[in-house]
């Protein structure tokens, strides 16, 4: 009994031969989460990646064929993070650079009953432009502290109102939309790249840049005082290597004789020794 052969149509040798070329000679595939986006955000940002990215939505079966077809054993493994819902990125910049614009050209989104907090949502003091009426009732089951500032809600004091993990209540949802607080951002998520330049692989794409950012300023702030302490000369360190050098040359001039002082000092000292010796002789 002869095998019965799967006939694959030209369409899909087609679309399997050019993700195939673009995964051999693009620098990054990157594997991104598309989940919940509208189409005409998708586009938005299709759009706004053109000329640093190829942006492809192919079936699971046709990507991991072309995979298997560029016969690169690392590459591989990011079947693991593809998916429903995903979108493969091909372009010639570095993977976390592709990444980072990715997570800029997210859009804040209004929150909806039942959703999962993605972080601690903390409705913020000061005024708003809620005028005094059921607005104040709805804030206060909430444990939110308010008062009437020329006409209009004032927050007294803020409040967490929904914990990170926690699902999004109806009063909540509806309090945030009024004050305009949108918790959660569409976009595309990145989830994991191959460098095929570097020949690495990553399998978990995090972009955080304010954290980074912060961490980076802690770190110079730390470096900074240490590499003055060892007397490294940089561009950041030589004001500060300078005034520290002026500091000890007077604390050195406070405790240093000058050459003078020592001339005389020395022929004071010697001839108040000698008598004392001398009279120690005589007297024995």
């Amino acid at each position: 009994m002869s095998e019965q052969k799967v006939h694959v149509s030209e369409e899909k040798k087609k679309i399997v031969g050019n993700l195939t070329d673009l995964i051999k000679n693009k620098r990054t595939i990157l594997i991104a989460s598309i989940k919940n986006i509208p189409a005409s955000q998708f586009q938005k940002i299709v759009k706004k990646l053109k000329g640093s990215a190829i942006v492809k939505i192919p079936k699971k079966n046709l990507i991991f064929r072309a995979i298997d077809n560029s016969e690169n054993e690392t590459i591989k493994k990011l079947k693991e993070k593809i998916k429903n819902s995903v979108a493969i990125l091909f372009s010639d910049i570095d993977s976390f650079e592709l990444a980072a614009e990715l997570i800029q050209n997210k859009s804040p989104v209004k929150a909806k009953p039942g959703q999962e907090a993605p972080e601690e949502i903390i409705v913020s003091a000061g005024p708003t432009d809620l005028m005094p009426g059921p607005a104040i009732s709805e804030l206060g089951a909430l444990g939110i502290q308010v008062q009437i500032d020329k006409g209009k809600i004032t927050i007294r004091e803020p409040k967490v109102i929904t914990k990170k993990g926690e699902k999004i209540s109806v009063a909540a949802a509806d309090i945030m939309n009024k004050l305009n607080i949108k918790p959660f951002s569409i976009g595309f998520t990145p989830l994991a790249a191959f460098d095929t330049k570097e020949g690495k692989l990553y399998l978990d794409i995090k972009i955080d840049r304010e954290k980074t950012l912060e961490e980076l300023k802690t770190a110079f702030g730390r470096a900074l005082p240490f590499a003055v302490e060892i007397g490294y000369m940089c561009k950041d360190t030589i004001k500060f290597l300078i005034r520290k050098a002026g500091r000890e040359q007077k604390v050195l001039e406070k405790f240093a004789e000058s050459p003078g002082e020592a001339n005389v000092s020395e022929p004071e000292a010697s001839e108040n020794n000698i008598p004392q010796e001398n009279s120690q002789e005589e007297n024995k």
